[in-house]
C-alpha cells in the first residue's frame, strides 16, 4: 500500500482545520501515554500499599518509558491478538521488563480506556474553555466600542425599532457566557472511573489484597489523586456510565448553535454591507466574481457548526443502550463522535475568534439605512411634537398615515428614496414643529437605554465570568487560520 498520504481517506478536521493542540489531544501519543501513566499510578499505589512483587526498579522503568512507545510492536501484537490493551502491555513490559509481570495487575481493559478517556475529555474541555473566553472577551471589547452606534434593529428580518451595533453583540456575548457555564460545569463534574474492576466490583483487587476492604478503597482514592481528579464515581459497572459522555457532549453541541447564529447574523449583516467578516488582501471571494467577497470564515462556522450539534445524538443512543454492565457496541462509536466532537468544538472556536477579532463595522451604511426607515418611525414622535402644540391628534395621525403611504409608494413602486420628511416640510399643517424635525429624527434618542445596557451587562455579567482567565486572556494569540 502506498505510503503518500494523498492516497487515502484523511479527515479534513485533523488534516485541514484543526489546531495541533487539539489534535495532539486526541493522537495515538496522548492515548497511549496515558495508558502507561494509569498503569504506573497503579502500580505505584499498590506498592506504596504493600503488595508484594512491585519493586522500585520496576517503577522506575516504567516512569523513564512512559512516551517510548514502539508502534510496529504494539501493531504487530494487536493484529496477532486482535486486543489493543494486551497489545500495549506487551510493548510497555519490553521495554520497562522488570515490570513486565505486575503491569495491569488486577485491572480491566476498561481500567486504562475509559479512565485515559476522562482525563483526555477533561483536557480537551480545558482548551476549549480557554478558546471560548478569548472569544468573549474579544467580543466585549467591540460591543464596548460600538456600544453608541444606532444600528437598525430587526425583527422577522424586516424593520424594526433601533437597537446599538454593540447592543445586538451583547446579544451573541449572553449566550456565549452561557455556553462558558456549561462547559465549565461538565469539566469540573468530571471525575474518574478509578479501580473497579471487570463488572465494578473490585473483587480482583480485594484478592490481591487478601480481602482487606479498606486497602482496596485507597487503592482507588490513591490512583484517583495520582491521576489528577477529587474523585471517582462512587460506583460503576465495566465502564464509567455513558450518561458521563452526554453531559459532556451536551455543552458542545449547544455551544454549536450559539456559534451557527451568530456567524448568520454576521453573514446577514455582510449582505447588507454593515459589518463584514475580516478579508485578506490577496483573498478570493469568488472564481469567476472578482469583485465577490464571500463570509467564508462565517460560513465554515455554521457548517461546522450543524455537525456539532447532531453529534449528541450519538452519545444519547450510546447511553441508552449499555447492557446491564456494559457491552462493547459503545467502542467505536465514542472512537469517533466524542473526538471530533472536540475537534469540531476547536474549529469553530478558533475560526470564531478569528472573524470577532477583525470585524470590519461600516458607519455609513449603516447611517444610510437608517435614513431611510426612520421617517417611517418618527412618525409618533411628530403626532406627539404637534399635540404638545395644540394639534389634534387623531388629525395628526391621518395627515401623517396619508404622507407615509405617499412616501412609502414611492419607494416601493419607483425604486425612490424615502422622502417622507420632504413631504412632511413642504405640508403646511407641520409649520408649528419643521423647526424640530432634525433632533425628532435624531437616531441617538430612538436607542433607549442600549448604551447603558452594554455598560452594566460587561461590569455585571462579562466581568465576573471572565475574571478567573484573566491569565490566559493576557497570554491571548489571534487566532491561526488554516486553509
Amino acid at each position: 500500500m502506498s505510503a503518500d498520504p494523498n492516497s487515502k481517506y484523511q479527515s479534513p478536521l485533523t488534516s485541514r482545520y484543526a489546531s495541533p493542540e487539539m489534535a495532539a489531544n486526541f493522537s495515538n501519543n496522548k492515548r497511549f501515554g496515558t495508558w502507561r501513566r494509569l498503569w504506573y499510578n497503579l502500580a505505584k499505589a499498590e506498592q506504596q500499599l504493600g503488595l508484594p512483587g512491585i519493586s522500585t526498579e520496576a517503577l522506575t522503568q516504567m516512569s523513564e518509558n512512559l512516551d517510548n512507545i514502539d508502534y510496529e510492536v504494539a501493531n504487530a501484537e494487536e493484529k496477532k491478538r486482535r486486543h489493543d490493551v494486551m497489545a500495549h502491555v506487551h510493548a510497555f513490559g519490553l521495554v520497562a521488563p522488570e515490570a513486565a509481570g505486575i503491569i495491569h495487575l488486577g485491572a480491566t481493559s476498561c481500567f486504562v480506556t475509559d479512565n485515559a478517556d476522562l482525563i483526555i475529555f477533561r483536557d480537551a474541555m480545558d482548551m476549549l474553555v480557554n478558546k471560548l473566553v478569548c472569544v468573549i472577551s474579544d467580543l466585549s471589547r467591540f460591543a464596548q466600542q460600538y456600544r453608541d452606534l444606532p444600528t437598525l434593529g430587526f425583527t422577522h428580518f424586516q424593520p424594526a425599532q433601533l437597537t446599538t451595533v454593540g447592543k445586538r453583540a451583547t446579544l451573541w456575548i449572553q449566550e456565549l457566557l452561557w455556553d462558558l457555564r456549561n462547559m465549565q460545569r461538565a469539566r469540573d463534574d468530571l471525575g474518574f472511573r478509578g479501580v473497579k474492576g471487570t463488572t465494578g466490583t473490585q473483587a480482583s483487587f480485594l484478592a490481591l489484597f487478601e480481602g482487606d476492604h479498606e486497602k482496596v478503597e485507597q487503592l482507588d482514592e490513591l490512583v484517583t489523586q495520582f491521576s489528577g481528579f477529587k474523585e471517582c464515581y462512587p460506583v460503576c459497572g465495566q465502564t464509567y456510565s455513558r450518561k458521563i459522555d452526554v453531559d459532556f457532549l451536551a455543552p458542545l453541541s449547544s455551544f454549536g448553535a450559539t456559534a451557527h447564529r451568530i456567524a448568520t447574523d454576521i453573514r446577514l449583516l455582510a449582505n447588507l454591507k454593515e459589518i463584514e467578516e475580516p478579508f485578506e488582501k490577496d483573498q478570493i471571494g469568488s472564481s469567476a466574481m472578482a469583485y465577490k467577497r464571500n463570509p467564508m470564515r462565517s460560513e465554515r462556522i455554521c457548517s461546522l457548526s450543524r455537525y456539532l450539534m447532531v453529534l449528541i445524538g450519538d452519545v444519547l443512543q450510546t447511553a441508552s443502550v449499555q447492557w446491564l454492565e456494559r457491552t462493547l457496541d459503545d467502542s467505536a462509536n465514542r472512537r469517533i463522535s466524542i473526538p471530533e466532537a472536540c475537534l469540531t468544538a476547536d474549529i469553530v472556536l478558533t475560526t470564531l475568534q478569528n472573524v470577532v477579532e477583525g470585524l470590519v463595522v461600516y458607519p455609513q451604511v449603516i447611517g444610510r439605512r437608517i435614513r431611510s426607515e426612520l421617517p417611517f418611525m418618527a412618525t409618533e414622535n411628530f403626532i406627539m411634537a404637534m399635540v404638545k402644540r395644540g394639534g389634534d391628534r387623531q388629525e395628526c395621525h391621518e395627515q401623517i398615515r396619508v404622507l407615509s403611504h405617499q412616501a412609502a409608494e414611492v419607494v416601493k413602486m419607483e425604486g425612490g428614496e424615502n422622502d417622507l420628511i420632504e413631504r412632511v416640510k413642504r405640508t403646511q399643517y407641520f409649520e408649528p414643529i419643521w423647526s424640530e424635525l432634525d433632533a425628532l429624527l435624531d437616531p441617538s434618542t430612538f436607542i433607549g437605554r442600549a448604551p447603558q445596557q452594554v455598560d452594566r451587562f460587561i461590569k455585571d455579567y462579562v466581568g465576573p465570568a471572565l475574571a478567573p482567565y484573566a491569565a490566559i486572556i493576557a497570554a491571548k494569540k489571534p487566532a491561526e487560520l488554516s486553509v
